[in-house]
């Protein structure tokens, strides 16, 4: 019989991700779901069919029916306290997939709760976009012992994900210093567009042509990240796509490891400036790809394009 999978945090990439399994995973029985609130477990259930996901009502209902269980949530605090429900629970025997974009030190902090309790422990955070995930085109970084990486590997690939980074046997934080640095490139795309496409509308260029340029030259994230900003996606969402508070989360934790490490992320401190005028003007609702509204302001424009 196949393992039994749990998955806990269910936000835009969660629930991708959750899809894939169902569809692709080869589970032999349903997946088990647990979110903080729990109308969207059960509207994803209602989604993927009830007969192939099952809604648990705690944690631990989750974890004690389960051989695998997977974790994606949105920031430090938020896993720090579910692992601290997790390992409450028998673990012996039972893997954990961390895929949350965390702090290397938040990680290797995790792992050794999780392993005192007999169980294994993955750091396995992912590339890519929600519409990526629903896709199944993220691309996997994981890191820990081969052995973990092997069970988990099946869900991995072909599933949820077009490929793997594969850092079996190298220290577990090592993948979030990865996952942090390659968000820095995402972040300096996004400041790089905004400032490129608000010069092409103040010099009279027009966006139109500065967006057919992109998307021949750069397609796939460039020109996705472009179409969001040129259609107004950044300020009409009744929820962000990207959060700003999550966008500074990641900012934040590369700046701390540039200075751990003795450089500097110039580019990153710049950004993070913008995504703070983002969270000024839009409060909850700003979107990462609102620095385009903002520097559209700081060149006299309104925030919104349309």
């Amino acid at each position: 019989m196949a393992p039994r999978l749990f998955w806990i945090g269910l936000g835009n990439m969660g629930r991708g991700m959750c899809k894939n399994l169902v569809e692709k995973g080869n589970l032999d029985q349903p997946l088990l779901l647990y979110n903080r609130t729990k109308q969207r477990s059960v509207d994803l259930s209602n989604a993927l069919g009830s007969d192939k996901t099952e809604v648990v009502d705690s944690i631990a209902d989750g974890v004690a029916k389960a051989d695998i269980i997977f974790t994606i949530l949105a920031n430090d605090q938020a896993i720090e306290a579910t692992m601290a429900e997790i390992v409450k629970s028998d673990l012996h025997g039972k893997l954990l997939v961390e895929c949350s974009t965390i702090h290397p030190e938040t990680t290797e902090k995790l792992a050794e709760l999780v392993l005192a309790k007999g169980a294994e422990y993955l750091t396995a955070p992912v590339f890519g976009a929600p519409a990526m995930a629903d896709a199944g085109q993220l691309i996997g970084v994981l890191a820990g012992p081969k052995s973990s990486v092997e069970r988990a590997r099946p869900y991995f690939t072909g599933v949820m994900a077009k490929g793997e980074i594969d850092m079996s046997d190298e220290p577990r934080g090592k993948a979030l210093t990865l996952k942090l640095i390659g968000n820095t490139f995402v972040l300096n795309m996004v400041e790089q567009l905004a400032e490129g496409h608000v010069l092409a509308e103040k010099s009279g260029l027009g966006s139109k042509y500065l967006h057919e340029w992109v998307s021949n030259m750069f397609p796939g994230p460039y020109a996705a990240y472009s179409s969001r900003m040129l259609s107004g996606d950044y300020y009409q969402r009744d929820h962000p796509l990207f959060a700003v508070d999550l966008a500074r989360k990641d900012a934040g934790h590369a700046l701390s490891l540039a200075r751990a490490s003795g450089t500097t992320l110039p580019n990153v401190e710049v950004a993070d400036a913008h995504l703070a005028k983002v969270k000024e003007e839009r409060g909850e609702k700003g979107d990462f790809a609102g620095i385009y509204g903002v520097m559209r302001m700081e060149a006299g424009l309104e925030y919104e394009n349309q």
